[in-house]
């Protein structure tokens, strides 16, 4: 909503009634929040100021300051929280996670979609759709997004993290969002700016003139004086910074992860005597159980040996090729049963402990781990793929940076839409395949490139 410039219609004070009046719908729109923590949002005395303003698609939005920062926004009566209100409140609302990369296209206007969420170890938040969220990223508590849910969390899981996840209303670093500091000259010892700009001037800081009558203009700032380039800003206080409590990850354990079969278009006809239709998902043994039924309901096996099955028109349509239609009439049960499996489509189910199972077409791509020459023919440890199996690559890549006492860095992955990859210096694929088969105990079937461990005796 805020990723382009808006047009503000007014900026005023709010009276004492409207203020009174804003308490109690932010009671109402958030009831977990107490009176103390109500008060402290809206405070009594200080300053806050109703800003009105038209959004870049015409959208009138109430947008409530204090202290220059926005705090609340109101569109069509429903009120929502800033990101800066989020920071002092994180869990105001169910926050969702997702990785930094992703965030560029968040400020840019993209709403966020379900491939790009990170499943944490304790599952996602249960919301309903059009519930408000919250989004973080991954290894910072502190949101820097909100948006509404487009399906409940149950159907995310459904859908095997497909499609748009939530409309993402405002983010970090949008245009809602004041750059840098502001100087209110009020509440300094000028009082007034044309005080300020007169006493900048007698400091050869800055140069004045009356460019049109009654409007003074700034028309030269002295870049080089020494009271600006001593100038430091100050830290903030520790008060002001988010505290990030209580946001140490859980221990890892590992997804349980089935391969499936998913029913083409080509072999429904097989298929639908047992109730399964196109897109149906099977194990492979309710795969070759199909099969087997089929085969006997039909009186397909031959009755001289029982190892072979008759192919009527239905299997000969569904697994012979077209030079095989008039030659092949009869296949051993396991020749029948391979063929038929090697037609389906392949999909596999992600379960990760105490949460639904999530189903996605396709082969799931295997832990990488590669070796790679970088400047002065120094060697580099790379892997990816660690999110599929609900790795965070920042967290793995800190902890091999203390094991291994080399510097790790994190990437975009080549070639890889919203993954990253870790680079780890020298050649560590032995202290890698000890952190993921040895503590967070992944099968050694979804890791590839072991085998490039340096061999004892010979330098890494």
């Amino acid at each position: 909503m805020f990723a382009k410039a808006f047009r503000v219609k007014s900026n005023t004070a709010i009276k004492g009634s409207d203020r009174r009046k804003l308490r109690t719908d932010v009671t109402s729109a958030f009831p977990t929040l107490g009176t103390d923590q109500v008060s402290m949002l809206i405070p009594g005395k200080e300053e806050l100021n109703i800003v009105k303003l038209y959004a870049h698609k015409g959208d009138a939005v109430t947008v409530y300051m204090t202290g220059g920062n926005p705090i609340l926004f109101e569109l069509e009566k429903n009120l929502y929280p800033t990101v800066y209100t989020l920071w002092s409140y994180p869990d105001l609302l169910p926050t969702f996670t997702t990785w930094p990369l992703v965030l560029e296209k968040l400020v840019g206007g993209a709403d966020l979609m379900l491939p790009g969420l990170v499943v944490p170890p304790a599952g996602l938040p249960q919301v309903q759709k059009g519930d408000l969220c919250a989004i973080a990223l991954v290894g910072n508590r502190a949101p820097v997004a909100i948006g509404v849910a487009a399906m409940s969390t149950d159907e995310m899981l459904t859908s095997g993290l497909k499609g748009k996840g939530f409309s993402v209303l405002h983010t970090y670093q949008d245009h809602l969002c004041p750059e840098g500091r502001q100087l209110d000259i009020k509440k300094s010892s000028y009082k007034k700016l044309s005080k300020f700009l007169q006493h900048m001037q007698q400091e050869q800081i800055i140069q004045v003139k009356e460019l049109s009558k009654g409007v003074e203009s700034v028309v030269a700032v002295d870049w080089k004086h020494p009271r600006i380039t001593s100038f430091i800003i100050p830290e903030p206080s520790p008060t002001s910074q988010t505290v990030q409590e209580g946001s140490r990850e859980q221990p890892y354990h590992p997804p349980d992860i089935k391969p499936l079969y998913c029913v083409p278009a080509s072999m429904t006809l097989l298929f639908q005597e047992s109730g399964h239709k196109k897109g149906s998902m099977l194990e492979g043994s309710e795969v070759r159980t199909v099969i087997i039924d089929y085969a006997k309901k039909n009186e397909l096996v031959d009755t001289h040996n029982k190892n072979l099955v008759k192919l009527d028109p239905i299997l000969c349509d569904c697994i012979l090729e077209k030079n095989e239609q008039h030659t092949v009439m009869k296949l051993p049960w396991d020749s029948l049963l391979t063929r038929c499996m090697e037609k389906l489509q392949p999909a596999y189910q992600v379960t990760f402990p105490g949460q639904e199972p999530i189903v996605k077409k396709g082969k799931i791509c295997p832990i990488d781990i590669t070796l790679a020459q970088r400047a002065s023919n120094k060697k580099v440890t790379v892997v990816r793929n660690l999110e599929p199996y609900g790795l965070d690559p920042y967290s793995v890549a800190a902890i091999l940076q203390q094991r291994c006492q080399a510097s790790t860095t994190v990437t975009p992955a080549p070639g890889a839409k919203d993954s990253l990859q870790v680079q780890i210096q020298g050649n560590q694929v032995h202290h890698l395949g000890w952190l993921l088969l040895e503590e967070y105990h992944l099968p050694r079937k979804h890791i590839q490139g072991l085998e490039k461990a340096p061999k004892p005796g010979k330098k890494k």
